[in-house]
């Protein structure tokens, strides 16, 4: 078992290959994985094997529509907690987990303590997300929002660098 503190084994350029060619296409089968970074079937899959046990590939989903799962409408808010404490930043966060809506939160520097990244269905939920939900989560003092009005770009893939 690797821990965090060993020193990383370096991606070579085949492993840095399966990782492109994998955020592309989660579900290509081991061979043609293989055939398109010049390796046979076996090596491929274990080169893959390896790259997930070591946490490089952390699992593969399917990309779903939100436009087809009422989550069309995508919003950012800004929340600040009136008290910052590490059991407030704790009940906070667990709250937060709990809302499906919420797509990303993050701690982050700046004015505000909170980013949320969030979809939904239409204004109406978004006044529900905001006032019924974000607001009364614990110890939240202040938000500021952004509607998306069009998604120039959102990804989940990461350069590979080469």
């Amino acid at each position: 078992m690797r821990t965090h503190h060993q020193a990383r084994r370096e991606l070579d350029k085949i492993d840095r290959n399966i990782l492109r060619i994998l955020q592309e296409d989660g579900r290509i089968s081991f061979t043609e994985l293989g055939e398109r970074v010049g390796l046979s079937t076996t090596p491929c899959t274990e080169r893959v094997r390896r790259l997930e046990r070591e946490g490089i590939i952390q699992g593969y989903n399917a990309r779903l529509n939100p436009q087809h799962l009422k989550a069309g409408l995508l919003v950012f808010v800004e929340l600040s907690l009136d008290y910052k404490s590490g059991d407030t930043f704790e009940e906070f966060r667990r709250a937060v987990l709990k809302l499906p809506q919420v797509l990303e939160c993050h701690l982050v520097s700046g004015e505000f303590d909170y980013l949320v990244k969030a979809r939904i269905s239409e204004m109406a939920s978004y006044r529900k997300l905001l006032g019924d939900i974000l607001l009364k989560l614990p110890h939240v003092r202040e938000s500021k929002s952004y509607i998306v009005m069009e998604e120039i770009k959102e990804t989940l893939s990461l350069p590979v660098p080469d």
